[in-house]
């Protein structure tokens, strides 16, 4: 028989709630669900407009296939084949994208880790990459795979990142013919959410799937989604074999990709929002009907990233109210075709964490809250426009997730009325700091951030005065030492690292993409 337990006293009640206020929660927050209006700034003319547009560039104008299969493919369903311009009827694309699922589940590695995903349901997913890092040391340099390690295990303990993505850094210690398999490997090991998968060939796209059937198995692969894959459009209006090889293999496989034009607003697309959209719009559906194709009834997900250009210098630029507009834009036309849509969230051009670095992702990240986007890529670290992904601003980005995801809850009222009754308890004069109603919910009531600092400037100082950066690499180093891998099956890993070890001997270590091995 135990001893008895010595009875609490109020203050041990008080001691209890601190101690558990203060102990760590990595648990993944579940797929947001928005309870916000949306940002919807056309009318259905508006939105009529932006769609014959795009329908009649694609009729008139043509999309560039570079790749013989999807030349030959395109042949075989009736469309418009002159040269690799392709010209699309408007009546063939919309009978195309019409079996494109509007939403689904996403199977992660731990079922409790799975999404629903499409419609009001949205995720959050780091940046990918970067060729270079600030490190733990805030240092700009060349990226190793322990870095990426590092940053898979950072995005695991971010409750507000739904995914680790895949390459959140280039890994340049390894020969870039390998790296793609080391990169899901790494994916797959530090953590059990969700995750990318690389798309840089079709070979490599390939073996993606292979290493997702291993880990999942070839029936779970056909029935949901376990991975996401992104392939970037050539814009103005071009798609190439890199990119369309990846899309095959991936919608064969029935896992989804990002179907994800490239704008850089003014230099590849008018100087124009509505017509940019207009073009957007029309390099998306090309590649969503494509995917249709490929696999009728295969998920796919209408993509984007979107910058405009300095024409000063010739740089992007992020964080202006152009981007804002023109995602606002894009989750509408994304909800007029009944597919689900992508966006980039926190970028800048900063090139230190600086209040740049913090302006250009904030009036990013409440865009695309308001746009309704349903996978939020590049949520964390991403910085110098996509050149380093910075450890400080990775997990403070992880943090602006969680409070955009309480926001966009909406109005909590499930306490209303107990709530309102502490009105009578406390009377006028009063306060509530002591009232059983605070104590028990004031944790849920208002977001309190671990990252910023909201002490007087005296006990700032008295405790170092501690900026930002400082403060925000202590508590990666932190969340880094308590750490705990989430153990992958021991059979499972030794298949795995033997698929690796023989991929490496059937592709030559070259630092070029593999696309014939």
């Amino acid at each position: 028989m135990s001893d008895p337990q010595p009875r609490q006293g109020r203050s041990g009640g008080r001691s209890a709630r601190q101690a558990i206020r203060s102990a760590p929660d990595f648990g993944m927050l579940p797929a947001l669900k928005r309870n916000l209006p949306l940002c919807e700034p056309m009318d259905p003319d508006q939105i009529a407009r932006i769609d014959d547009a795009s329908m009649s560039i694609l009729e008139e104008v043509g999309v560039v296939f570079r790749d013989d299969i999807a030349l030959a493919d395109w042949r075989r369903v009736g469309a418009d084949v002159r040269g690799d311009r392709v010209h699309l009827d408007r009546a063939l694309v919309r009978e195309l994208i019409a079996s494109i699922p509007a939403s689904w589940a996403y199977r992660a590695r731990n079922p409790v880790q799975s999404l629903p995903f499409g419609g009001a349901h949205s995720i959050f997913v780091p940046m990918t990459g970067a060729p270079f890092l600030r490190d733990l040391d805030d240092v700009r340099r060349w990226p190793t795979m322990a870095d990426l390690n590092m940053f898979h295990k950072l995005a695991h303990m971010s409750p507000a990142l739904h995914s680790t993505a895949h390459h959140i850094v280039e890994p340049m210690d390894l020969k870039v013919s390998h790296r793609h398999l080391h990169i899901t490997y790494s994916s797959m090991k530090y953590s059990d959410k969700t995750f990318m998968g690389m798309t840089t060939s079709g070979k490599n796209a390939e073996d993606v799937m292979d290493m997702c059937e291993i880990l999942f198995g070839a029936d779970v692969m056909e029935q949901t989604p376990v991975v996401t894959g992104n392939c970037n459009g050539n814009s103005p209006l071009v798609w190439d074999e890199t990119m369309l090889s990846a899309m095959r293999a991936f919608c064969k496989r029935n896992q989804p990709v990002l179907c994800s034009p490239f704008v850089l607003g003014g230099a590849n697309t008018p100087a124009s929002v509505a017509a940019s959209v207009a073009q957007l719009n029309a390099e998306a559906l090309s590649a969503l009907a494509y995917t249709q194709v490929v696999r009728k009834g295969c998920p796919a997900i209408y993509g984007h990233y979107l910058s405009t250009v300095s024409m000063k210098s010739g740089a992007p630029m992020a964080g202006t109210p152009e981007i804002s507009l023109m995602n606002f834009m894009i989750g509408q036309m994304a909800r007029f075709y009944g597919v689900p849509w992508r966006t980039s969230n926190t970028l800048g051009g900063a090139k230190t964490f600086d209040a740049q670095a913090g302006y250009e992702s904030a009036t990013t990240l409440s865009a695309v809250l308001h746009a309704g986007a349903n996978y939020i890529w590049h949520s964390a670290g991403w910085n110098e426009a996509g050149m380093h992904c910075s450890v400080a601003k990775f997990v403070v980005d992880a943090e602006q997730c969680a409070m955009g995801y309480r926001m966009a809850e909406g109005v909590r009222w499930d306490d209303f009325d107990e709530a309102l009754k502490a009105v009578r308890d406390v009377g006028p004069g009063g306060h509530y700091l002591g009232h059983p109603h605070t104590l028990e919910n004031f944790q849920q009531a208002y977001f309190m951030p671990k990252l910023f600092d909201n002490n007087s400037i005296e006990q700032w100082q008295a405790g170092g005065s501690v900026e930002i950066t400082a403060r925000a690499l202590g508590y990666a180093r932190k969340l880094l030492g308590e750490y705990q891998e989430p153990k992958l099956d021991a059979g499972i890993n030794e298949a795995l690292l033997d698929y690796i070890a023989r991929r490496e001997r059937e592709i030559p270590a070259e630092d070029a993409l593999n696309t014939e091995y």
